[in-house]
C-alpha cells in the first residue's frame, strides 16, 4: 500500500474501477478540518479522466502499470 501524501503524478494506482495513472494531485489542508489529497486519475484501459479526494492519511494500492 501507498500513503496518498507519497504519491506523485506519473504513478499508477488499482482501485475499484481499474488500474489508473496520476495526472495531477493537489494536497489541501484547509483551515477547519482534516488534510485531504485532490487528484486527478486516468484510466489504463479506457481513457476515461476522472477526479477523486482522498484522505490525506489513506493508503492505496499501487497499480502495475508502468508508464511508457
Amino acid at each position: 500500500m501507498i500513503s496518498t501524501n507519497d504519491v506523485r503524478p506519473g504513478m499508477a494506482l488499482e482501485l475499484d474501477d481499474g488500474i489508473f495513472t496520476i495526472v495531477e494531485y493537489q494536497h489541501v489542508k484547509p483551515g477547519k478540518g482534516k488534510a485531504f489529497v485532490r487528484m486527478k486519475l486516468k484510466n489504463v484501459e479506457t481513457g476515461q479522466v476522472l477526479d477523486r479526494t482522498f484522505r490525506a492519511d489513506e493508503d492505496v494500492p499501487p497499480g502495475d502499470h508502468r508508464p511508457a
